[in-house]
């Protein structure tokens, strides 16, 4: 974790990234050069600050951060940007099995349109503009835009093995998880135009989450258990390593308000693995339950819930405490998989992986307030929209 001096003298450097020239640039040639991830032209020096208090600037064209000690500042209820806030709320829920979307009203617990798309959606993505969600039609290789404005389906793009999809942070690029391709494929943020693929050596690359400053990501890989590090601007794999669990299964990544850790869930390790992704050194595992799966951050910040898949419960995390404090099991079991929380904070919503169904939990309580049948094994439903500038991808992971 970064000290609070230096994690706000991060905030002024990012504040000056639009008037640096050659930031996040590799050290002059012939100086000792440090991690990868790390290697940066001098910071500005403000004429009130000591070059002591400042951190290299993050990565080039990023938004800057609104508070140090929180990344998901600006995801407070109410904070909708201009371009959502006209945006019907809805919940759409891809159905790998069937091929199709379901389209959820959240004041009726109702599905209201069921959109045809490729085969086997995964996952439902906010793009980082925020105007499009991006269906994942893995198996069908290809991503079929829908209007959020309208809920209608639009175009469709060829793309190659589309498990899963990230932005970067400053919008620059879109990240293609192309798990059994082996591939991290850069592409046009807009377009989806190819601009790099990044061969990985692991197996079923699917989920990840970016560093605060945005300049790396840390990347799970499911079949072979590992993580990946891996350096934004350079697009390329800095760091590796085995998870210390034999048939580790890590999912879902995410980084913790202060930004100074990686959780990661694991499906076979029943838990969470707690990860310092600047040093990249050997994470430690905090049981939650059975098939532990998706992580979503409460919106104030304070907590995260982590579903636990194989037992149908859903253990809540405390960050400022740094410990599991509550379980909430849903009434007649379930598959709680991935999903969003709602854009006033009060109510989780999940997919039943197995149970071709969507559950809407109420943050405050635990208690389940529907159970909502839809297609054959709905996965990563997006719930949208929801505050924040810009999208960093997945269901939702909102800066």
């Amino acid at each position: 974790m970064l000290p609070s001096t230096k994690r706000t003298a991060a905030l002024l450097g990012g504040v000056l990234i639009a008037v640096l020239v050659g930031c996040g640039a590799p050290a002059e040639k012939g100086k000792a050069e440090a991690d990868d991830t790390e290697a940066a032209a001098p910071p500005v020096v403000p004429n009130n600050a000591t070059p002591e208090r400042l951190t290299p600037p993050g990565l080039a064209g990023m938004p800057p951060v609104l508070d140090p000690d929180d990344v998901y500042a600006a995801d407070r209820a109410g904070m909708m940007s201009p371009v959502v806030k006209n945006f019907p709320a809805r919940v759409y829920v891809p159905n790998t099995k069937s091929n199709t979307v379901s389209v959820i009203d959240p004041k009726t617990y109702k599905v209201i349109e069921t959109i045809p798309v490729g085969h086997q959606p995964q996952h439902v993505v906010p793009s980082w503009d925020l105007k499009t969600l991006w269906v994942n039609n893995d198996l069908g290789d290809s991503l079929t835009a829908i209007d959020p404005a309208t809920g209608k389906a639009g175009r469709t793009i060829a793309v190659s093995d589309p498990y899963n999809l990230y932005f970067t942070p400053n919008g620059k690029y879109a990240i293609v998880m192309a798990s059994m391709d082996r591939q991290l494929v850069f592409r046009d943020a807009h377009t989806m135009k190819k601009a790099r693929t990044v061969p990985v050596d692991c197996a079923g690359v699917n989920h990840a989450d970016f560093s605060a400053d945005g300049r790396y990501f840390i990347v799970s890989c499911e079949f072979s258990g590992e993580l990946l590090k891996v350096d934004t601007a350079r697009m390329k794999v800095v760091g590796r390593q085995k998870l210390p669990l034999k048939g580790a299964m890590p999912q879902d990544v995410k980084l913790s308000p202060d930004g100074g850790t990686f959780y990661i869930a694991d499906m076979s390790a029943n838990g969470i693995w707690v990860l310092d992704g600047h040093k990249f050194t050997r994470p430690t595992l905090l049981r939650t339950g059975k098939g532990a799966h998706g992580l979503y951050v409460s919106r104030d910040s304070k907590e995260m819930y982590v579903t636990n898949r194989g037992e149908g419960s859903i253990s809540i995390f405390d960050f400022a405490k740094k410990k599991l404090t509550k379980k909430w099991h849903l009434p007649n079991g379930g598959s709680p998989d991935m999903g969003g929380v709602s854009a006033d904070g009060k109510v989780l919503w999940l997919s039943g992986r197995y149970n071709a169904e969507v559950y809407a939990i109420d943050t405050a309580t635990g208690k389940q307030l529907a159970r909502i049948p839809v297609g054959s094994g709905p996965h990563g439903l997006a719930v949208y929209p929801q505050p924040g500038r810009y999208s960093l991808g997945h269901t939702g992971v909102f800066r």
